[in-house]
């Protein structure tokens, strides 16, 4: 029931192929329920459309949005590697990794997580490769200083959040601060 003109345009303006549409990267900032952090990574060709549509998100799940700087100084940006237990063992993953200037390696579940510093978190990538070590994980992400333990119906709540922010197309990357017990 769509005109076929107004397919192939906005099949036009998503590929880029019309001029005058620029894409803009924004990062809005929130709580969740129970108190948590929440920051979104968005990136738009229409900046009313996304604030309205996150903002929408977040009441719809019993958060509010903030304003800009109100949880990001909860947050480090860093390095974030993951290698399987399976591929190395501790001590010499953890020399290898040190050696290349990580900040911190704990072992995890069957892995072992490495966190780097932004400017060293290649460095010590490549030097995992080096050694024949391929990360399950290797990127830069937003790491919480602190973490809000959830249950029951908050916890549900905050997965719903995090669930429908991250299904959105506008948005890129999703970090909070929340910690649910397994």
């Amino acid at each position: 029931s769509l005109p076929a003109e107004n397919i192939k345009r906005a099949i036009q303006k998503g590929t880029g192929e019309l001029p005058g549409v620029s894409y803009e990267e924004i990062i809005y900032e929130g709580y969740g329920p129970g108190g948590v952090a929440v920051i979104v990574e968005s990136m738009t060709d229409n900046r009313n459309r996304t604030v309205s549509e996150i903002r929408n998100i977040f009441s719809k799940a019993g958060g509010n949005m903030g304003e800009a700087g109100c949880v990001s100084w909860m947050f480090h940006k860093k390095g974030y590697l993951v290698v399987s237990r399976a591929k190395i063992n501790e001590d010499k993953l953890m020399t290898l990794a040190l050696d290349a200037g990580a900040e911190d390696m704990q072992p995890e579940d069957d892995n072992f997580v490495i966190t780097t510093a932004l400017n060293d978190f290649e460095k010590v990538r490549k030097s995992l490769e080096d050694a024949s070590i391929s990360p399950e994980v290797a990127e830069i992400t937003m790491i919480p200083q602190t973490y809000v333990k959830l249950d029951g119906k908050e916890a549900q709540q905050m997965l719903r959040l995090v669930e429908t922010l991250e299904d959105n197309d506008d948005v890129q990357n999703v970090y909070a601060n929340f910690d649910i017990p397994d």
